[in-house]
């Protein structure tokens, strides 16, 4: 569903269940702006976004690294570069 408000989809069901999603809705929509007025372009922004998201949820860097590492070994042990154990 798109809003015309500039702030996040929201079904109606959503919004009425999680009360804080109008203020994240609000708090993107502000940072969108910035970034805009200060010439930020889309991918810096949400690689911006991504890492305030990860850094706000402990332990979820290290998860996300050793999911990188474990697919990297997979595809090493695929091209025959490495044995299995």
């Amino acid at each position: 569903m798109q809003n015309h408000n500039n702030t996040l989809a929201e079904p109606e069901m959503e919004t009425t269940q999680h009360p804080w999603y109008f203020e994240v809705s609000q708090l993107l929509t502000q940072a969108a702006t910035l970034c805009i007025q200060h010439g930020l372009d889309v991918d810096a922004y949400m690689s911006g976004a991504w890492a305030a998201y990860v850094e706000a949820r402990p332990g979820m860097r290290s998860q996300l690294e050793e999911m990188h590492l474990r697919d990297q070994l997979e595809e090493l042990r695929k091209l025959g570069r490495i044995g299995q154990a």
